[in-house]
């Protein structure tokens, strides 16, 4: 599932080529049809079909920003603000290109679901191979309480208080620090790869439990977190399975990485051990983590 670093990629590549362009068609799936007639709502969400393209149509790009892991886009519509938050879910990718025919990989061609039409005669457009990802249009935020939760951005002057005073709430604290770190209320964004990554880093087990751990080894791994993140956008973000940057880009984080999916220790050789936390695989070093 793509973390802060993929979305980021994908947000600074969208944001130049299409801030400032105005939607003037939107094109959804047959698959996504079929879903609603079935009684569920594959990506689209919250709102009828019909309702969501007309409401997109004429629609201009303001602004494309990053929160957490959506993306938000800021349009505006005869004087009105509306706010489109895409989650990327597993599998989603965007392209912006001529025709769909250009999009490189066919797993994503055939996987087509939203494409929106822009007045500058490109297609920017939407697949998602699983359809795990989602659209939301809002008036804003609140309209989705589930956003006003989140916590605040890893690189905010703020977050690492709020990791630190969550970490002490008696519902965290007999939790597992893996469980507690992919927690998108407690560190924003902060997936299974990269929460391997900082733990193996600090050299802490990733079952241990948070009441375990010193304040100053929290505040540390805060911080991990924090460098790992940002070592990952500048590589574009790890390219694992399915998650591709606008038009098939790659990131190359995945081959900087230490311990996720790694079956031998690089430090001391040992092989490497996995177990099952807040749903995720996680993968550890018997011998180093503790």
């Amino acid at each position: 599932m793509p973390e802060l670093p993929e979305v980021e990629g994908v947000v600074n590549a969208l944001k130049p080529v299409v801030t400032g362009k105005t939607i003037e068609e939107v094109t959804l799936s047959q698959v996504l049809e079929v879903s609603r007639k079935a009684g569920k709502q594959a990506i689209i969400k919250g709102t009828e079909l019909a309702d969501f393209q007309q409401e997109l149509a004429d629609a201009k790009i303001i602004q494309i920003v990053r929160r957490s892991k959506y993306i938000y886009f800021h349009l505006e519509k005869n004087h009105q603000s509306k706010l489109l938050v895409n989650h990327l879910g597993m599998s989603g990718a965007w392209f912006y290109v001529h025709e769909t025919h250009e999009i490189s990989e066919e797993k994503f061609r055939k996987h087509i679901h939203v494409i929106f039409k822009l007045n500058d005669g490109m297609l920017l457009v939407y697949a998602d191979i699983r359809r795990f990802g989602e659209m939301r249009l809002l008036e804003s935020e609140e309209q989705f309480p589930p956003l006003l939760l989140m916590a605040p951005e890893p690189f905010d002057y703020s977050a690492i208080d709020h990791f630190l005073d969550l970490t002490k709430l008696v519902k965290y604290q007999n939790k597992s620090i893996k469980e507690v770190i992919m927690d998108g209320q407690v560190i924003s964004g902060c997936g299974n790869i990269y929460a391997t990554e900082a733990l193996f880093r600090m050299h802490i087990h990733p079952a241990r439990k948070v009441n375990r751990i010193s304040q100053k080894r929290l505040s540390e791994l805060f911080e991990t977190v924090v460098v790992v993140l940002n070592e990952s956008i500048l590589v574009g973000g790890s390219s694992i399975s399915d998650y591709r940057n606008i038009n098939g880009e790659a990131g190359s984080m995945q081959h900087r990485l230490q311990m996720y999916g790694k079956k031998q220790c690089p430090h001391c050789l040992v092989p490497t051990k996995q177990r099952v936390l807040g749903g995720r695989n996680s993968w550890y070093c018997p011998s180093c983590q503790r």
